[in-house]
């Protein structure tokens, strides 16, 4: 996990359909959790299978995500398996924060543990990514001198 970085998935989860190596996800996928914190959210980025295996990376998260007091945002689009280690951890987050908890492009497993455990009607389900800022963007022109530009494909236009 890391905080406040983005680091772009890789391997079987990585890149987009444009990307060579695309892959669907697959059960099996290894987990991957990270914390990104921008100027008006945080957003936890989680793929592969969430179990109990990373139950100490999921309340890291947490505490990370709290931490920052900006409204949370959970990208699960490329979860490929969850238990009730990750239906605790949505359930957590949406009772702990004081803004609403958004689940961002939910595959169907993910949103039939919803359904099923009720957690669903404490969280708002979004189909489509609203898209990030990091902190250091300035829409209005270049960041200051020192400072490297945000990674592509997060909060700006796609790197040429």
């Amino acid at each position: 996990m890391q905080d406040g970085t983005y680091d772009p998935p890789r391997g079987p989860q990585g890149g987009s359909p444009q990307d060579p190596g695309h892959k669907t996800p697959e059960i099996g996928d290894p987990a991957s959790i990270h914390v990104i914190v921008g100027r008006s959210r945080a957003r936890i980025v989680l793929s592969g299978e969430i179990d109990a295996d990373i139950g100490g990376d999921l309340h890291e998260a947490t505490a990370a995500a709290e931490e920052s007091r900006l409204p949370v945002e959970i990208d699960a689009h490329h979860v490929t398996f969850m238990d009730s280690s990750g239906v605790a951890f949505l359930a957590r987050l949406a009772s702990r924060s004081p803004h609403r908890v958004r689940v961002l492009r939910a595959p169907p497993t993910v949103r039939f543990l919803l359904e099923v455990t009720r957690i669903g009607d404490l969280l708002d389900i979004v189909d489509e990514d609203p898209g990030f800022e990091l902190d250091d963007e300035d829409p209005t022109g270049p960041p200051p001198s020192g400072d490297a530009p945000a990674p592509a494909g997060v909060g700006g236009p796609p790197a040429s």
